[in-house]
């Protein structure tokens, strides 16, 4: 059985129900779709399941880490998703935008899918000060900040500045 199924058995009963675990990534049928993010260890979770009507509240914590490459420099590092305090109330009626029945049991795996994914970066920076790459031979790159050392280091955009229009 998937760990990430809710006994609606025993949600009726009025129990609350608590998991807990780590998961491997594939188990989210999670996709990047970002040549800048990829699945980067194991799903960590840590949830509370409560049925309230014919909805079930969800409350707790998830994690999932993410190997991250800088949009500014293309450097690699590691990034956490985080979601603390996290909670949701998903109906057991709305066949398009709530939680997937099968019988007794409920599917949590689309719910908690995409609310990581949400959360995932935009665009992911190393650092928020990352000044990006640095050109070859510019101050950033060999720091000495230099600029008779080398001859002439005119902007780039240096060749624009003579057009006229």
């Amino acid at each position: 059985m998937n760990p990430l199924w809710l006994s609606l058995r025993k949600l009726e009963q009025g129990e609350q129900i608590e998991l807990s675990g780590e998961l491997p990534p594939e188990a989210l049928e999670i996709e990047t779709l970002d040549d800048m993010l990829a699945l980067g260890g194991r799903f960590r979770y840590r949830l509370t399941a409560e049925l309230h009507g014919r909805a079930v509240l969800l409350m707790g914590e998830l994690e999932l880490p993410l190997e991250c490459t800088c949009v500014r420099c293309l450097k690699a590092f590691r990034h956490m998703v985080r979601l603390e305090g996290w909670s949701c109330l998903a109906s057991l009626d709305d066949e398009e935008e709530g939680l997937p029945v099968s019988g007794d049991w409920v599917d949590l795996t689309g719910l908690l899918r995409d609310s990581l994914a949400l959360a995932f970066p935009q665009h992911p920076l190393c650092e928020p000060q990352c000044r990006g790459l640095s050109l070859p031979g510019s101050a950033g790159a060999s720091g000495s900040g230099d600029a008779s050392a080398g001859g002439d280091r005119s902007s780039p955009w240096a060749a624009l500045d003579q057009l006229e229009l």
